[in-house]
């Protein structure tokens, strides 16, 4: 399958650079100088957005929330030229999947849209329904409900929880949250997991979540 991918960023000689990374591993590349073009482009629907947070006539953050207003589970990569902890955690706040600080190497970007695609679109989901406390969790439509009524997750959220659930009540530590959901090439702070559990806790408070103190969590099941 060759995925589609909007690519999203205002440096034109970066741009074409990306796009010509992407398009030799056979990805099918729209690739959008500003905002205002991507954002007439929303509708369509691509597999992937790779979105540029300093965009000149856009707020990247605004655009990213008109995405996932339209479709909550599709993946986005945000690059930014700030590296800054705060940026990182509003963009997964907003259900961004990933974040890569300029500069970096192309084959870096590739690497990471290989890896979110694989783990989005992986051909080997299973259809299940798992109940837990009380939570009826759709791994293959990715969708949690509590009395019928649906609990909105993040992309990152529904990773997590879906990761602390496999673990079948082991722990796992925040080193191996954040290579399971950001890959080992990670090298941001590790406070971005911190925030993903307080969230998935606020949305999901009925969890038996448990924090172990210099480890990292487990979830009783």
């Amino acid at each position: 399958m060759s995925y589609k991918i909007y690519l999203v960023e205002d440096e034109e000689n970066l741009n074409d650079i990306l796009r010509s990374y992407l398009e030799k591993e056979g990805f099918q590349v729209t690739a959008f100088f500003n905002g205002e073009l991507a954002r007439n482009s929303i509708d369509n629907k691509p597999d992937l957005w790779i979105l540029d947070i300093m965009l000149p006539d856009v707020d990247g953050f605004e655009l990213l929330k008109e995405i996932k207003e339209k479709d909550k589970d599709i993946p986005v990569i945000f690059i930014s030229a700030r590296d800054k902890d705060i940026d990182r955690i509003i963009g997964l706040e907003m259900g961004s999947d990933d974040y890569i600080s300029k500069p970096f190497m192309p084959r870096e970007l590739v690497i990471r849209v290989q890896k979110l695609l694989k783990r989005v679109y992986s051909a080997n989901k299973n259809d299940s329904l798992l109940i837990i406390e009380g939570y009826n969790v759709d791994t293959n439509k990715r969708i949690v409900k509590l009395d019928e009524k649906e609990i909105p997750l993040t992309s990152k959220e529904f990773d997590l929880l879906t990761l602390l659930i496999n673990r079948k009540g082991g722990a796992i530590t925040r080193e191996q949250i954040l290579n399971a959901l950001w890959g080992n090439d990670y090298f941001g702070s590790d406070r971005v997991v911190d925030d993903l559990i307080r969230r998935l806790r606020k949305k999901m408070p009925e969890l038996k979540l448990e924090t172990i103190y210099g480890h990292g969590y487990r979830l009783s099941v």
